[in-house]
Protein backbone atom coordinates (compact mmCIF):
# COMPACT_ATOMS: atom_id res chain seq x y z
CA UNK A 1 0.00 0.00 0.00
CA UNK A 2 1.39 3.43 -1.09
CA UNK A 3 -0.53 5.06 2.06
CA UNK A 4 -4.06 5.45 3.91
CA UNK A 5 -6.52 8.00 2.78
CA UNK A 6 -9.42 9.50 4.86
CA UNK A 7 -11.80 10.88 1.90
CA UNK A 8 -14.48 13.33 2.68
CA UNK A 9 -16.73 14.85 0.60
CA UNK A 10 -21.01 15.07 0.43
CA UNK A 11 -21.45 14.62 -3.62
CA UNK A 12 -21.75 10.83 -3.64
CA UNK A 13 -21.11 10.67 -7.33
CA UNK A 14 -17.28 12.42 -7.02
CA UNK A 15 -16.37 10.63 -3.73
CA UNK A 16 -17.36 6.89 -5.33
CA UNK A 17 -15.66 7.59 -8.28
CA UNK A 18 -12.51 9.32 -6.53
CA UNK A 19 -12.23 6.47 -4.06
CA UNK A 20 -12.07 3.73 -6.77
CA UNK A 21 -9.13 5.78 -8.66
CA UNK A 22 -7.35 6.04 -5.40
CA UNK A 23 -7.69 2.31 -4.40
CA UNK A 24 -6.70 1.56 -8.36
CA UNK A 25 -3.44 3.97 -7.83
CA UNK A 26 -2.40 1.33 -4.39
CA UNK A 27 -4.10 3.69 -1.63
CA UNK A 28 -6.13 2.20 1.44
CA UNK A 29 -9.14 4.33 1.30
CA UNK A 30 -12.05 4.98 4.36
CA UNK A 31 -14.53 6.90 3.05
CA UNK A 32 -17.30 9.63 4.53
CA UNK A 33 -20.12 11.58 3.27
CA UNK A 34 -19.70 14.11 5.99
CA UNK A 35 -16.74 15.80 8.49
CA UNK A 36 -18.26 14.76 11.42
CA UNK A 37 -18.36 10.80 10.54
CA UNK A 38 -14.49 11.25 9.58
CA UNK A 39 -13.67 13.00 12.75
CA UNK A 40 -15.11 10.19 14.77
CA UNK A 41 -13.07 7.55 13.12
CA UNK A 42 -9.85 9.83 13.60
CA UNK A 43 -7.34 9.39 16.46
CA UNK A 44 -4.08 9.72 17.34
CA UNK A 45 -2.60 6.28 16.34
CA UNK A 46 -4.60 7.22 12.19
CA UNK A 47 -1.46 6.47 9.75
CA UNK A 48 -2.48 8.60 6.89
CA UNK A 49 -3.81 12.07 5.44
CA UNK A 50 -7.37 13.64 4.88
CA UNK A 51 -8.47 14.33 1.37
CA UNK A 52 -11.65 16.80 2.03
CA UNK A 53 -14.16 18.74 0.28
CA UNK A 54 -14.14 22.30 1.69
CA UNK A 55 -18.11 23.53 1.10
CA UNK A 56 -19.90 20.80 2.82
CA UNK A 57 -23.39 21.08 5.20
CA UNK A 58 -22.19 21.08 8.88
CA UNK A 59 -18.84 21.64 9.26
CA UNK A 60 -17.13 22.73 6.29
CA UNK A 61 -13.20 21.09 5.26
CA UNK A 62 -11.42 24.11 6.93
CA UNK A 63 -13.23 23.82 10.35
CA UNK A 64 -12.34 19.76 9.66
CA UNK A 65 -8.62 20.84 8.91
CA UNK A 66 -8.48 22.99 12.17
CA UNK A 67 -9.62 20.00 14.81
CA UNK A 68 -8.06 17.23 12.56
CA UNK A 69 -4.63 19.46 13.09
CA UNK A 70 -5.48 20.15 16.90
CA UNK A 71 -5.73 16.33 17.20
CA UNK A 72 -2.91 15.27 15.00
CA UNK A 73 -0.14 17.99 14.51
CA UNK A 74 0.51 18.61 11.37
CA UNK A 75 -1.23 16.01 9.67
CA UNK A 76 -1.26 16.34 5.99
CA UNK A 77 -4.58 17.80 4.78
CA UNK A 78 -5.16 18.43 1.18
CA UNK A 79 -8.60 20.49 0.79
CA UNK A 80 -10.50 20.19 -2.43
CA UNK A 81 -13.05 22.88 -3.75
CA UNK A 82 -15.14 23.41 -7.28
CA UNK A 83 -15.62 27.27 -6.21
CA UNK A 84 -12.26 28.75 -7.36
CA UNK A 85 -12.03 30.88 -4.52
CA UNK A 86 -8.71 32.24 -4.02
CA UNK A 87 -9.04 34.08 -0.51
CA UNK A 88 -9.91 30.57 0.63
CA UNK A 89 -7.22 29.04 -1.08
CA UNK A 90 -4.47 31.44 0.84
CA UNK A 91 -6.74 31.05 3.73
CA UNK A 92 -6.85 27.50 3.71
CA UNK A 93 -2.67 27.28 3.11
CA UNK A 94 -1.70 30.00 5.96
CA UNK A 95 -3.92 27.52 8.85
CA UNK A 96 -1.77 24.53 7.44
CA UNK A 97 -3.69 22.80 4.84
CA UNK A 98 -0.78 20.15 2.43
CA UNK A 99 -2.34 21.55 -0.73
CA UNK A 100 -5.55 23.45 -2.33
CA UNK A 101 -7.03 21.36 -5.32
CA UNK A 102 -10.11 22.48 -7.98
CA UNK A 103 -12.53 20.78 -9.09
CA UNK A 104 -12.54 19.44 -12.08
CA UNK A 105 -9.01 18.10 -10.94
CA UNK A 106 -6.85 15.83 -12.97
CA UNK A 107 -6.59 12.56 -11.52
CA UNK A 108 -3.42 11.60 -12.09
CA UNK A 109 -2.12 15.19 -10.03
CA UNK A 110 -4.03 14.21 -7.58
CA UNK A 111 -2.52 11.06 -6.67
CA UNK A 112 0.81 12.70 -6.85
CA UNK A 113 0.22 15.40 -4.33
CA UNK A 114 -1.45 13.29 -2.30
CA UNK A 115 2.00 10.51 -2.49
CA UNK A 116 3.94 12.73 -1.29
CA UNK A 117 1.81 13.78 1.59
CA UNK A 118 1.40 10.03 2.59
CA UNK A 119 5.54 10.24 2.34
CA UNK A 120 5.28 13.13 4.80
CA UNK A 121 3.55 11.70 6.82
CA UNK A 122 4.82 7.83 7.21
CA UNK A 123 8.09 10.22 7.88
CA UNK A 124 5.71 11.39 10.66
CA UNK A 125 4.71 8.04 12.24
CA UNK A 126 8.45 6.65 12.23
CA UNK A 127 9.47 9.61 13.73
CA UNK A 128 7.34 9.55 16.41
CA UNK A 129 7.47 5.69 16.74
CA UNK A 130 11.23 6.05 17.61
CA UNK A 131 10.92 8.72 19.95
CA UNK A 132 8.81 6.61 22.25
CA UNK A 133 10.67 3.67 21.77
CA UNK A 134 14.15 5.86 22.89
CA UNK A 135 12.13 6.63 26.30
CA UNK A 136 11.44 2.96 26.90
CA UNK A 137 15.07 1.76 26.09
CA UNK A 138 17.36 0.51 28.57
CA UNK A 139 20.84 -1.25 28.60
CA UNK A 140 23.11 -0.92 25.78
CA UNK A 141 20.34 0.39 23.66
CA UNK A 142 20.16 3.73 26.06
CA UNK A 143 23.94 4.36 25.69
CA UNK A 144 24.47 3.41 21.84
CA UNK A 145 21.51 4.36 20.45
CA UNK A 146 20.44 3.65 16.74
CA UNK A 147 18.05 0.85 14.51
CA UNK A 148 20.10 0.68 12.19
CA UNK A 149 22.15 -3.11 10.59
CA UNK A 150 25.23 -1.18 11.34
CA UNK A 151 24.74 0.02 15.11
CA UNK A 152 23.13 -3.36 15.52
CA UNK A 153 26.05 -5.00 14.36
CA UNK A 154 28.45 -3.49 16.54
CA UNK A 155 26.08 -3.87 19.38
CA UNK A 156 26.47 -7.29 18.71
CA UNK A 157 30.32 -7.21 18.44
CA UNK A 158 30.89 -4.73 21.92
CA UNK A 159 29.28 -7.18 24.29
CA UNK A 160 31.48 -10.31 22.57
CA UNK A 161 34.63 -7.93 23.26
CA UNK A 162 33.17 -7.31 26.66
CA UNK A 163 33.16 -10.59 27.68
CA UNK A 164 36.34 -11.46 26.24
CA UNK A 165 38.41 -9.51 28.66
CA UNK A 166 41.03 -8.78 25.97
CA UNK A 167 42.98 -5.74 24.29
CA UNK A 168 41.02 -3.55 21.78
CA UNK A 169 41.50 -1.22 19.19
CA UNK A 170 38.68 0.87 18.44
CA UNK A 171 38.69 3.02 14.86
CA UNK A 172 36.38 5.40 13.63
CA UNK A 173 36.20 8.86 12.27
CA UNK A 174 36.26 12.05 14.23
CA UNK A 175 33.17 12.37 16.14
CA UNK A 176 31.69 9.09 15.92
CA UNK A 177 32.25 8.12 19.50
CA UNK A 178 35.09 6.02 20.12
CA UNK A 179 35.15 6.78 23.96
CA UNK A 180 31.37 6.29 24.51
CA UNK A 181 31.87 2.66 22.94
CA UNK A 182 34.99 2.12 25.49
CA UNK A 183 32.72 3.49 28.05
CA UNK A 184 30.55 0.57 27.06
CA UNK A 185 33.50 -1.68 26.79
CA UNK A 186 34.21 -1.39 30.46
CA UNK A 187 30.19 -1.17 31.69
CA UNK A 188 29.47 -4.42 30.04
CA UNK A 189 32.66 -6.04 31.35
CA UNK A 190 33.79 -8.14 34.46
CA UNK A 191 35.97 -4.57 35.07
CA UNK A 192 33.07 -2.04 35.51
CA UNK A 193 33.23 -1.82 39.52
CA UNK A 194 36.60 -0.69 38.82
CA UNK A 195 37.74 2.95 37.11
CA UNK A 196 37.38 3.79 33.51
CA UNK A 197 40.51 6.20 32.43
CA UNK A 198 40.59 7.83 29.54
CA UNK A 199 43.33 9.72 28.55
CA UNK A 200 43.69 11.72 24.80
CA UNK A 201 47.55 11.11 24.01
CA UNK A 202 46.80 13.92 21.20
CA UNK A 203 45.73 16.39 23.63
CA UNK A 204 48.73 16.37 26.48
CA UNK A 205 52.51 17.73 25.72
CA UNK A 206 54.92 15.06 24.57
CA UNK A 207 57.07 16.25 27.92
CA UNK A 208 53.94 15.29 30.39
CA UNK A 209 52.57 12.35 28.74
CA UNK A 210 54.97 9.90 30.46
CA UNK A 211 53.92 11.70 33.92
CA UNK A 212 50.13 11.29 32.75
CA UNK A 213 50.68 7.38 31.93
CA UNK A 214 53.26 6.35 34.60
CA UNK A 215 52.53 8.93 37.63
CA UNK A 216 55.64 10.71 39.65
CA UNK A 217 57.69 10.67 42.99
CA UNK A 218 57.80 14.00 44.54
CA UNK A 219 60.98 15.80 43.26
CA UNK A 220 61.21 13.62 40.37
CA UNK A 221 61.60 16.80 37.79
CA UNK A 222 61.78 20.65 38.26
CA UNK A 223 57.79 21.01 38.72
CA UNK A 224 57.26 17.67 40.88
CA UNK A 225 56.63 18.76 44.29
CA UNK A 226 54.58 15.89 45.17
CA UNK A 227 53.70 12.87 44.25
CA UNK A 228 51.23 11.85 41.58
CA UNK A 229 49.49 8.43 40.66
CA UNK A 230 49.39 8.04 37.06
CA UNK A 231 46.50 6.83 34.72
CA UNK A 232 47.77 2.86 34.57
CA UNK A 233 47.92 3.05 38.39
CA UNK A 234 44.55 4.12 38.44
CA UNK A 235 42.88 1.88 36.52
CA UNK A 236 44.08 -0.70 38.16
CA UNK A 237 41.81 -3.32 38.05
CA UNK A 238 39.67 -1.29 35.95
CA UNK A 239 39.94 0.19 31.57
CA UNK A 240 42.39 2.19 30.53
CA UNK A 241 41.19 4.24 27.44
CA UNK A 242 43.87 5.65 25.11
CA UNK A 243 42.64 7.82 22.50
CA UNK A 244 44.22 9.15 19.69
CA UNK A 245 46.86 6.65 20.50
CA UNK A 246 48.94 7.12 17.18
CA UNK A 247 49.69 10.26 18.44
CA UNK A 248 51.97 8.76 21.20
CA UNK A 249 55.54 9.56 20.83
CA UNK A 250 57.73 7.10 19.78
CA UNK A 251 60.05 6.84 23.03
CA UNK A 252 56.65 6.11 25.21
CA UNK A 253 55.62 3.41 22.94
CA UNK A 254 58.52 1.56 24.25
CA UNK A 255 57.64 2.06 27.51
CA UNK A 256 53.95 1.03 27.19
CA UNK A 257 54.84 -1.94 25.00
CA UNK A 258 56.61 -3.12 28.46
CA UNK A 259 54.04 -2.70 30.88
CA UNK A 260 51.43 -3.98 28.68
CA UNK A 261 53.87 -7.49 28.25
CA UNK A 262 55.01 -7.64 31.96
CA UNK A 263 51.97 -6.03 34.20
CA UNK A 264 54.39 -3.80 35.81
CA UNK A 265 55.23 0.04 35.71
CA UNK A 266 57.63 2.43 37.46
CA UNK A 267 56.60 5.94 38.65
CA UNK A 268 58.99 8.37 37.03
CA UNK A 269 62.20 9.21 39.87
CA UNK A 270 61.11 5.59 41.53
CA UNK A 271 62.93 2.36 41.24
CA UNK A 272 59.90 0.45 43.02
CA UNK A 273 57.90 -1.56 40.12
CA UNK A 274 54.25 -2.15 40.82
CA UNK A 275 52.25 -4.65 39.45
CA UNK A 276 49.10 -3.38 37.78
CA UNK A 277 46.16 -5.56 36.10
CA UNK A 278 44.03 -3.76 33.55
CA UNK A 279 42.89 -3.78 30.51
CA UNK A 280 43.77 -1.38 27.35
CA UNK A 281 41.11 -0.10 24.96
CA UNK A 282 43.06 1.84 22.23
CA UNK A 283 41.12 4.35 19.88
CA UNK A 284 42.75 5.78 16.34
CA UNK A 285 41.61 7.17 13.11
CA UNK A 286 43.49 5.76 10.69
CA UNK A 287 44.92 1.90 10.69
CA UNK A 288 47.82 1.16 13.09
CA UNK A 289 48.83 -1.65 11.12
CA UNK A 290 49.85 0.70 8.21
CA UNK A 291 51.10 3.43 10.44
CA UNK A 292 54.88 3.91 9.52
CA UNK A 293 55.45 6.05 13.02
CA UNK A 294 53.49 3.47 15.14
CA UNK A 295 55.44 0.49 16.63
CA UNK A 296 54.15 -2.62 14.88
CA UNK A 297 55.31 -5.04 18.45
CA UNK A 298 52.66 -2.66 20.42
CA UNK A 299 50.41 -2.73 17.21
CA UNK A 300 49.59 -6.78 17.53
CA UNK A 301 50.40 -6.09 21.49
CA UNK A 302 47.18 -3.72 21.35
CA UNK A 303 45.19 -5.99 18.32
CA UNK A 304 43.77 -8.57 20.21
CA UNK A 305 40.39 -7.77 19.38
CA UNK A 306 39.22 -4.87 16.73
CA UNK A 307 36.12 -2.60 16.96
CA UNK A 308 34.65 -0.48 13.73
CA UNK A 309 32.32 2.45 14.48
CA UNK A 310 30.30 3.13 11.20
CA UNK A 311 30.27 6.99 10.28
CA UNK A 312 26.98 8.78 10.97
CA UNK A 313 26.30 8.79 6.77
CA UNK A 314 26.75 4.59 6.73
CA UNK A 315 23.69 4.73 9.22
CA UNK A 316 21.44 7.76 8.28
CA UNK A 317 18.10 5.89 9.54
CA UNK A 318 19.51 6.24 13.09
CA UNK A 319 19.52 10.65 12.92
CA UNK A 320 15.86 11.22 13.48
CA UNK A 321 16.42 8.60 16.62
CA UNK A 322 19.64 10.53 17.76
CA UNK A 323 18.44 14.00 16.90
CA UNK A 324 15.31 13.53 19.27
CA UNK A 325 17.88 11.88 21.89
CA UNK A 326 19.88 14.85 22.50
CA UNK A 327 17.14 17.47 21.59
CA UNK A 328 15.23 15.76 24.88
CA UNK A 329 18.34 16.04 26.80
CA UNK A 330 19.21 19.64 26.52
CA UNK A 331 15.65 20.62 26.66
CA UNK A 332 15.66 18.82 29.69
CA UNK A 333 19.14 20.56 30.89
CA UNK A 334 18.21 23.99 30.31
CA UNK A 335 14.60 23.76 31.33
CA UNK A 336 12.82 23.97 27.88
CA UNK A 337 9.61 22.65 26.16
CA UNK A 338 10.79 20.03 24.33
CA UNK A 339 10.69 21.48 20.38
CA UNK A 340 8.56 18.96 18.17
CA UNK A 341 10.11 17.80 14.93
CA UNK A 342 8.59 18.47 11.55
CA UNK A 343 8.61 16.08 8.45
CA UNK A 344 10.88 19.11 6.37
CA UNK A 345 13.08 18.87 9.60
CA UNK A 346 13.63 14.64 9.71
CA UNK A 347 14.06 15.30 5.70
CA UNK A 348 16.78 17.72 6.04
CA UNK A 349 18.43 15.66 8.80
CA UNK A 350 18.80 12.26 6.69
CA UNK A 351 20.03 14.13 3.63
CA UNK A 352 22.63 15.96 5.15
CA UNK A 353 26.01 14.16 5.04
CA UNK A 354 27.20 14.64 8.67
CA UNK A 355 30.76 14.88 7.98
CA UNK A 356 31.20 15.44 11.59
CA UNK A 357 29.25 12.38 12.39
CA UNK A 358 27.20 11.94 15.80
CA UNK A 359 29.52 15.12 17.43
CA UNK A 360 28.31 17.56 14.87
CA UNK A 361 24.64 16.08 15.32
CA UNK A 362 24.35 16.63 19.07
CA UNK A 363 25.52 20.36 18.31
CA UNK A 364 22.96 21.19 16.00
CA UNK A 365 20.14 19.35 18.20
CA UNK A 366 21.52 21.34 21.16
CA UNK A 367 21.12 24.12 19.11
CA UNK A 368 18.02 23.48 17.97
CA UNK A 369 16.29 22.74 21.61
CA UNK A 370 17.49 25.96 22.67
CA UNK A 371 16.40 28.40 19.73
CA UNK A 372 12.65 28.25 18.89
CA UNK A 373 12.91 30.77 15.90
CA UNK A 374 15.23 28.07 13.89
CA UNK A 375 14.00 25.19 11.47
CA UNK A 376 16.93 22.12 11.08
CA UNK A 377 17.60 23.77 8.10
CA UNK A 378 18.82 27.19 9.28
CA UNK A 379 21.18 25.52 11.75
CA UNK A 380 22.56 23.32 9.10
CA UNK A 381 22.80 25.57 6.69
CA UNK A 382 24.28 28.63 8.77
CA UNK A 383 26.79 29.44 6.32
CA UNK A 384 23.75 30.43 3.34
CA UNK A 385 23.13 33.98 3.77
CA UNK A 386 19.57 34.93 4.88
CA UNK A 387 17.66 35.32 0.95
CA UNK A 388 16.46 39.36 1.17
CA UNK A 389 14.87 41.88 -1.34
CA UNK A 390 17.95 43.68 -3.26
CA UNK A 391 17.57 47.78 -2.65
CA UNK A 392 17.03 48.07 -6.33
CA UNK A 393 13.81 45.99 -6.12
CA UNK A 394 12.07 47.68 -4.03
CA UNK A 395 10.55 49.48 -7.11
CA UNK A 396 9.47 46.59 -8.61
CA UNK A 397 6.00 44.94 -8.31
CA UNK A 398 5.00 42.50 -5.58
CA UNK A 399 4.65 40.06 -8.14
CA UNK A 400 7.83 40.58 -9.48
CA UNK A 401 9.83 40.29 -6.30
CA UNK A 402 7.95 37.33 -5.32
CA UNK A 403 8.93 35.81 -8.67
CA UNK A 404 12.49 37.03 -8.14
CA UNK A 405 12.29 35.26 -4.39
CA UNK A 406 11.24 31.82 -6.00
CA UNK A 407 13.92 32.14 -8.36
CA UNK A 408 16.74 31.85 -5.47
CA UNK A 409 15.03 29.40 -3.09
CA UNK A 410 14.74 27.09 -6.58
CA UNK A 411 17.79 28.11 -7.50
CA UNK A 412 19.72 27.53 -4.13
CA UNK A 413 18.03 24.45 -3.71
CA UNK A 414 19.58 22.58 -6.95
CA UNK A 415 22.74 24.20 -6.06
CA UNK A 416 22.70 22.48 -2.63
CA UNK A 417 21.57 18.82 -3.81
CA UNK A 418 23.48 19.28 -7.10
CA UNK A 419 20.85 18.74 -9.73
CA UNK A 420 19.23 15.81 -7.83
CA UNK A 421 15.36 16.28 -8.37
CA UNK A 422 13.89 14.32 -6.27
CA UNK A 423 15.52 15.76 -3.17
CA UNK A 424 15.04 18.81 -4.46
CA UNK A 425 11.28 17.92 -4.37
CA UNK A 426 11.78 16.51 -0.80
CA UNK A 427 13.03 19.87 0.64
CA UNK A 428 10.55 22.05 -1.23
CA UNK A 429 7.87 19.44 -0.65
CA UNK A 430 6.85 20.34 -4.49
CA UNK A 431 4.68 18.45 -6.93
CA UNK A 432 7.30 16.96 -9.75
CA UNK A 433 4.63 18.63 -12.39
CA UNK A 434 4.97 22.02 -10.23
CA UNK A 435 9.15 21.89 -10.08
CA UNK A 436 9.18 21.21 -13.98
CA UNK A 437 7.29 24.28 -14.71
CA UNK A 438 8.43 26.22 -12.47
CA UNK A 439 12.40 25.76 -13.78
CA UNK A 440 11.29 26.15 -16.76
CA UNK A 441 9.65 30.19 -16.14
CA UNK A 442 13.17 31.21 -14.29
CA UNK A 443 15.02 29.36 -17.05
CA UNK A 444 16.70 26.81 -14.88
CA UNK A 445 18.23 23.96 -15.88
CA UNK A 446 19.03 20.60 -13.88
CA UNK A 447 22.59 20.39 -16.23
CA UNK A 448 23.79 23.88 -14.74
CA UNK A 449 23.79 22.28 -11.34
CA UNK A 450 25.31 18.73 -11.85
CA UNK A 451 28.60 17.65 -10.76
CA UNK A 452 31.51 18.33 -13.14
CA UNK A 453 31.90 14.62 -13.16
CA UNK A 454 28.78 14.16 -14.70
Amino acid sequence: MRGTVMLIDDEAMIRQSTEQWLKIAGFEVQSFEHAEAGLAALDDQFPGIIVSDVKMPGMDGLALMAEARQRIPELPVILITGHGDVDMAIKAMREGAYDFIEKPFVPERLVETIHRACEKRQLMVENLRLQQNLSSQSGLDAKLIGISPAIQRLKRELLKCAELDTNVIIYGETGTGKELVAQCLHEFSGRATHNFVPLNCGAIPEALIESELFGHEAGAFTSADKQRVGKFEYADGGTLFLDEIESMPANLQIKLLRALQEGVIERLGSNQPMSVDLRIVAASKADLRTDDQFRQDLYYRLNVTQLHIPPLRERIEDVPLLFAHYARQAAGQHQRELRRTTAQDIQNLQQYNWPGNVRELKNIAVRYALDGSLAVADVLYPQEPMMSVEPEESTLSLAAQVANFESKVLGRSLSRHQGNIKAVLDELDLPRRTLNQKMAKYGLNRSDFLPESE
